[in-house]
């Protein structure tokens, strides 16, 4: 994902970008009855407090959906918290791949839960391709696809008919010809379950998304890129994770291509994150372990800025203008976008827990 140097920093400062200070009470090493939990809302970060100040990833989902009991967690980032009516817990992992799969790691180990039957919702916000889409706007995503398993060359060094020095783990060269399809054998792409998107997506695709002045300036700014003046909507794309924060024409050309080789042509890069692919790494030892279901993972980003300039503007110029002043246009818009149409999802599953407890959804 795609954080504003300014959240950054106004993170650090107040602290929330650090691991719970609180001494926390030990997690129990065992655990005579298990909390059954209908729906994990999974958010990367907060700014400050977790209700009633400026709002990160996980506070509107605090504040509105009744998230009231707590669970110390010193084995993970933040302290955990639960809608004992609903049975939906709330987690933050922190930003970064790191933290996202360790604190995965931990929740699905942690014995007071009972997470076999639990859909899981990983919302948080990103940058979105102009060529896709707008600022503001919410993507249901299919395929995860890790931008940081690779081999590279610094640009100045690259022979000169690479496009990039930044090609595939254990190639020797960009996008190498290979008889049949890629295969990430370590982690480099996975496919969300196609019936659990399109169920999601259906239910929220005519959902009504904020709008604003700022937000219209911005996207008039993109004149050569159509899909970036409309205004936010729920769409479905594809998502790239990479823990370093990139920016610009160049890369988001990379981007577009990483996407397309490690899922056989079939994936289109739509949105830019940080930590989706530990965290469904994770997900998938868990599964293995009987612990979780894979199956009811869903992916919701919405966006809060841009991944590359408009015309007009280099790379550099577009990137310190973001990240100075108010930050992103499209940050607050983000953050509503993710709770309307996640909390949509997540209603419906919890409100027809006879229907969906043992049965995944079907497309509306």
């Amino acid at each position: 994902m795609r954080y504003s140097l300014l959240i950054l920093l106004s993170c650090l400062a107040l602290g929330a970008c650090q691991p719970n200070t609180e001494t926390p009470v030990p997690a129990p090493a065992e655990a005579t009855e298990k909390l059954p939990v209908k729906a994990v809302v999974v958010a990367m970060f907060e700014i400050g407090q977790d209700e009633g100040d400026r709002p990160g990833e996980f506070q509107f989902w605090k504040e509105r959906y009744g998230l009231t009991e707590k669970f110390d967690f010193p084995h993970g980032f933040h302290d955990l918290y639960y809608n004992p009516e609903k049975g939906v817990l709330g987690m933050v992992t922190g930003m970064g791949i790191a933290r996202a799969s360790s604190a995965f790691t931990a929740l699905g180990l942690d014995p007071r839960f009972d997470l076999t039957k639990a859909y899981w919702l990983i919302a948080g916000i990103a940058g979105i391709d102009p060529q896709d889409g707008s600022i503001g706007s919410a993507v249901w995503t299919d395929y995860l696809v890790d931008g940081d398993l690779a081999h590279q060359i610094d640009a100045r060094e690259i022979p000169e008919d690479w496009p990039t020095g930044y090609f595939p783990l254990f190639a020797h060269a960009p996008y190498p010809e290979q008889e049949g399809d890629v295969v990430a054998h370590n982690g480099e792409m996975f496919q969300l379950n196609t019936q659990l998107v399109d169920w999601a997506f259906n239910l929220t695709k005519d959902i009504e998304l904020m709008d604003t002045d700022a937000m219209l300036t911005l996207r008039s700014k993109y004149t050569a890129m159509p899909a970036a003046q409309l205004p936010p909507k729920v769409l479905r794309g594809d998502h790239l994770a990479a823990s370093t924060f990139w920016h610009g024409k160049l890369f988001n050309d990379w981007a577009n291509d990483w996407t397309s080789f490690w899922t056989n042509g079939k994936g289109n890069f739509m949105t830019s994150g940080m930590e989706d692919t530990g965290s469904y790494q994770a997900l998938t030892y868990l599964d293995k372990a009987g612990l979780v279901d894979k199956q009811r993972v869903m992916v919701l980003r919405t966006a809060s800025n841009f991944t590359m300039q408009p015309t007009g503007m280099t790379a550099a110029e577009n990137l310190a203008s973001e990240s100075t002043g108010a930050g992103y246009a499209g940050m607050l818009p983000s953050l509503e976008a993710a709770y309307k149409v996640g909390s949509t999802v997540i209603d419906e599953i919890v409100l027809n827990w006879d229907k969906y407890a043992d049965s995944l959804p079907a497309k509306p």
